[in-house]
């Protein structure tokens, strides 16, 4: 059997064998079924209910029996409102499995799938991750100048089960501490107070609330960021290096470098 998928008024639609649109795949898988058994029906039957309320059923057969395909929270208020009302109505519920709950079983038809994705997620905190480094701020009267940290470093990793894991703890560790290399005794800088560079050095200059600097650093000490120095965007810059490299059933990352004690930042992003 061929199908096609149109759009139709900025909405997806399916187009079966018979030349009607569906407005899901269950539709379309359902009204096939029926053509191939030879069943008759018609689309959006509408039955009526006692308060003059009109309710519209997705197929009909020709031997008065009903189906409804339960895609959302309003299909089974629909389903249950005409169970009620016509409790010896021959009408079914097919539809997917996270609305089986509200819907019995017996009088209904849920697909459960065999396989379903176990989100998790590890964290992993120890003094080995930490890094040493210089930065400014210029834009803060205080960190205007020079000056320097020990940060340490947690990460969270977020992602689809796979043999019960996330990911092993030591290759998570491994992966964190080569990403965290690249930053350690580096000075930070945003690269806009870059006033130009040669062969071996940056040379940086900026007017703050201490004074004018002007600065030579050797190319090999310095670390360029797009954004101010902030231990906010350092975390951006370790999730930025570690993303490439984690797994791919890994979907967000958390970091947080704690700047001092009792004082940091946390930045969790999604990788994908």
């Amino acid at each position: 059997m061929s199908t096609k998928r149109n759009l139709i008024e900025n909405d997806i639609k399916y187009l079966n064998n018979k030349g009607e649109y569906l407005s899901n795949r269950t539709q379309l898988s359902l009204s096939n079924l029926l053509n191939f058994l030879g069943k008759n029906y018609k689309l959006n039957s509408q039955i009526k209910l006692p308060d003059g309320e009109i309710i519209t059923v997705d197929f009909k057969t020709d031997d008065e029996k009903y189906i409804q395909v339960i895609d959302s929270y309003n299909d089974i208020v629909k389903f249950n409102s005409i169970k009620n009302v016509y409790p010896e109505l021959k009408i079914v519920a097919i539809g997917s499995s996270k609305y089986a709950g509200k819907l019995s079983e017996i009088e209904s038809i849920f697909f459960f799938d065999t396989k379903y994705e176990k989100i998790g997620s590890i964290f992993i905190e120890d003094p080995s991750l930490s890094f040493d480094y210089a930065h400014i701020l210029p834009l803060v009267k205080k960190c205007s100048i020079l000056h320097g940290h020990t940060s340490t470093v947690m990460v969270e990793i977020i992602g689809t089960m796979e043999n019960g894991l996330v990911i092993d703890f030591s290759d998570a560790k491994r992966l964190i501490k080569e990403a965290i290399n690249n930053l350690d005794h580096k000075f930070f800088i945003n690269s806009k107070y870059l006033f130009k560079e040669d062969d071996l050095y940056y040379y940086v200059r900026f007017n703050g609330p201490q004074g004018y600097f002007d600065l030579q650093m050797p190319k090999s000490t310095v670390y360029l960021l797009p954004d101010e120095a902030t231990v906010e965007n350092l975390s951006k810059e370790i999730i930025r290096i570690l993303a490439p490299k984690m797994p791919k059933n890994i979907d967000a990352l958390g970091v947080y470098i704690y700047e001092g004690v009792n004082k940091g930042a946390h930045i969790l992003a999604n990788v994908q």
